[in-house]
C-alpha cells in the first residue's frame, strides 16, 4: 500500500475523503451549523488541508487518496489557525458560540511544548478496516520520532481509543464537552 505526501493535485480528492469520513463524527456534528452541514463540513476540511496542512504541516495520503492524515508539526506557526478564525466562525454558524466554548475546554489539555499534532485523519467509509488509517498516520509518527518529538491527537469517538493506543498514544484527559457534547479524549505519545 503506497503512502505519499500530498500535493495540490490531491486536494479535491483528499477533501472528499475527509468529508465522507467525518460526516457523522460527533464533534463536527456538534460544532458545525446543521444548515448546509455537508457543504460546511467540506469547506472545513478544505480549510485544514489547504490552509494548515499543506502550507504549514504535513499531509499524507494513500495513492488513491482513500485515506488522509493532516498533521501540524513543531515548526507550524502557533498562529497558523488564527488567520482562519473568521472563516471557522462562519462555518460554525449558529453553533459558533458552542464551538468556541468546546475549543476552550479542549485547549486546556493540549501540550504546551512543541508536538506533532494529528489534526485530522480520515478513511473513506467504503475502505475502512483495511489498515489505511495506520498507513497514513505512520509517516507522521516516524517524522516525530526522527525529531525526538512527542505526538498528540484528540478524538471524540471511544471506538478509536484502542486503535490509537496500538500506535503508542495514551489518554491523558477525558471530559464531557459543554452542553452534553461528546466525550473529549486527549491522547499523547511520548518521544521515541
Amino acid at each position: 500500500m503506497e503512502v505519499r505526501q500530498a500535493s495540490e493535485t490531491d486536494v479535491d480528492a483528499a477533501v472528499r475523503t475527509l468529508a465522507r469520513a467525518f460526516e457523522d463524527y460527533p464533534m463536527t456534528r456538534l460544532g458545525l451549523d446543521p444548515d448546509d452541514y455537508l457543504d460546511r463540513l467540506t469547506q472545513y476540511q478544505r480549510l485544514f488541508v489547504t490552509g494548515i496542512g499543506l502550507p504549514h504541516g504535513r499531509v499524507w495520503v494513500t495513492e488513491d487518496t482513500s485515506a488522509v492524515a493532516v498533521w501540524t508539526t513543531p515548526a507550524t506557526p502557533p498562529d497558523a489557525l488564527a488567520a482562519y478564525a473568521d472563516e471557522l466562525t462562519r462555518l460554525a454558524g449558529s453553533r459558533a458560540a458552542l464551538a468556541k466554548e468546546c475549543e476552550q475546554a479542549m485547549g486546556v489539555f493540549r501540550p504546551r511544548e512543541p508536538v506533532w499534532f494529528l489534526a485530522l485523519v480520515g478513511v473513506d467509509p467504503d475502505r475502512q478496516n483495511q489498515g489505511l488509517g495506520r498507513a497514513v498516520i505512520t509517516p507522521g509518527l516516524a517524522a516525530a520520532d526522527a525529531e525526538h518529538s512527542p505526538a498528540f491527537l484528540e478524538t471524540h469517538e471511544p471506538a478509536n481509543l484502542t486503535f490509537y493506543e496500538s500506535l503508542g498514544f495514551t489518554v491523558t484527559a477525558e471530559l464531557e464537552l459543554p452542553h452534553h457534547g461528546p466525550i473529549h479524549y486527549a491522547m499523547y505519545r511520548p518521544p521515541h
